[in-house]
């Protein structure tokens, strides 16, 4: 009994570490751009992550034949939801990371993320944020259309290295 038990323990850990390697750039990718920070310095996403494998992992037996990663995905956009809720609410005055996401609001990138990079479908987003479909399709129409008319930064000036400064 003990050698099943060992040997579907082997197995699982097998599974779990496959499916970690196949996903978890993905998964990092799509925490960086939900709390909007820099790819190099994501505390936030790296913690929202290792979060969201670990609740996969704990329900890893339970998950039949579902797909591991709406799974975790759908963990890690909960979670996500749920500490922007608290922030929002006790954390004013806190800067906001720079960056073209770091604009919206959480909720909005939050369903930009989802519909757009993820490709969940709008009905699937609706469900797992509890809202009419129609509103996550308006909320992702005006998100669209802000980001589309937010101004472009000026380039940095370049020099010409033949003219000398006077």
């Amino acid at each position: 009994m003990r050698e099943r038990q060992a040997s579907q323990g082997v197995r699982r850990a097998r599974e779990f570490e496959a499916f970690v390697a196949g996903s978890a750039g993905r998964l990092l990718h799509a925490a960086t751009l939900l709390t909007a920070e820099a790819p190099d310095d994501n505390p936030r996403a790296c913690r929202l992550l290792t979060l969201s494998l670990a609740h996969t992992y704990a329900c890893w037996d339970r998950l039949g034949g579902e797909d591991p990663y709406a799974c975790a995905r759908q963990h890690m956009a909960a979670r996500f939801a749920r500490e922007a809720w608290h922030q929002h609410g006790l954390g004013r005055g806190r800067s906001r990371p720079p960056g073209t996401l770091a604009a919206l609001a959480p909720q909005e990138r939050l369903i930009l993320v989802l519909r757009l990079y993820e490709g969940v479908a709008e009905e699937q987003t609706a469900a797992m944020l509890g809202l009419p479909p129609e509103r996550v399709r308006v909320i992702c129409d005006r998100t669209i259309a802000a980001l589309t008319r937010l101004p472009a930064r000026p380039a940095p000036a370049v020099r010409d290295p033949e003219v000398a400064p006077s």
